[in-house]
């Protein structure tokens, strides 16, 4: 018993477990950085307001809301709204014509900005090459309303755009906005015009990160510029392309309502009628304020989803992803 005693004492006592660092740490950074969080105060403040807050009110998309009786004592409806979107008339048209604008958007809104960046990186006169950049910026600092202005006065009865198309076509037009086949060209292209330049400008700082000796490598090699475009410059820019695309993909089935709104008309609705269009006329014209909501909140699922399985394909296949 004496020596199991001795032994006892002479064993190491456990090791009383640490102190967690993560207390200490939060004190000393708030300490140090005391003013950055003191700023970023109004930010936080107003997601939560005007963000998170608003959320809640979704509430209503299963619910027969009437303004006079509140949130609390409107009728809970369930998936009525859903269900009366789906076996609506409009249904397919909404579905369809946001695909479709989207895709167009895709297919030549997302390269365009691109191909201008490829473009510009290659051009040796830097004067030549800001004028470039200058006008071609210059149309984002537009207001869409005038925007819109200009696309209607371009394209009325004298407009430029549509004696341009007379004279190519042989055919005689009027207001191109009058014809549901021309909606889908114009709101793409129009886009393109206003925001090739601005889009360009973060593929433009991607290329300027990557590493000359790359290029220099390639010129003693004897590779042209085609193939330096390639084989260089657009791998080294391809996770900012894929991170890009992920949201472009994520936002399948939102179009911004404003410029649709002041460019289409009861002529042209089988191709410009969107979602958020439809949105805009059934809650704010008609007051279905219920239906309006689960319309919209249909359409953030499905953008939701689309941006998860759009990150998975791409954190599978590239290595890059959102998270």
């Amino acid at each position: 018993m004496e020596i199991v005693r001795k032994l006892r004492n002479i064993a190491p006592s456990a090791k009383a477990p640490k102190p967690n660092p993560t207390r200490k740490t939060i004190k000393k950074d708030l300490k140090k950085n005391w003013f950055v969080y003191l700023l970023a105060i109004p930010v936080v403040a107003w997601f939560l307001v005007f963000c998170y807050g608003p959320m809640w009110g979704v509430l209503i998309a299963f619910k027969d809301y009437k303004p006079l009786l509140g949130f609390a004592e409107s009728d809970w409806v369930g998936f009525k709204h859903f269900i009366d979107f789906f076996q609506g008339p409009y249904f397919w048209r909404v579905i369809k014509n946001t695909l479709l604008l989207n895709v167009w958007g895709i297919v030549f809104g997302f390269t365009a900005p691109i191909i201008l960046a490829l473009m510009l990186n290659e051009i040796r006169d830097g004067k030549f090459k800001k004028s470039v950049q200058t006008i071609t910026y210059m149309p984002h600092f537009i207001s869409l309303v005038v925007v819109c202005g200009i696309i209607h006065i371009f394209t009325a009865d004298e407009g430029v755009v549509t004696q341009v198309l007379q004279w190519i076509t042989g055919k005689d037009y009027t207001s191109l906005l009058g014809y549901s086949s021309f909606f889908r060209p114009i709101y793409t292209f129009s886009g393109i015009w206003q925001n090739i330049g601005w889009d360009s400008i973060i593929y433009l700082a991607a290329m300027s990160s990557i590493d000359p000796a790359l290029y220099e490598a390639a010129e003693i090699d004897g590779i042209g510029r085609i193939k330096k475009m390639w084989y260089i410059t657009l791998p080294q820019i391809t996770p900012i392309i894929v991170i890009l695309f992920i949201f472009a993909i994520g936002g399948l089935m939102a179009s911004g309502y404003e410029k649709i709104i002041l460019l289409y008309n009861p002529l042209t609705y089988d191709t410009a009628d969107v979602i958020a269009s439809y949105v805009y006329r059934r809650g704010l014209r008609e007051a279905s304020l219920s239906f309006s909501t689960a319309v919209g909140l249909f359409s953030a699922v499905i953008n939701f989803a689309l941006l998860w399985a759009t990150n998975r394909v791409a954190r599978r296949t590239s290595e890059v992803s959102l998270w």
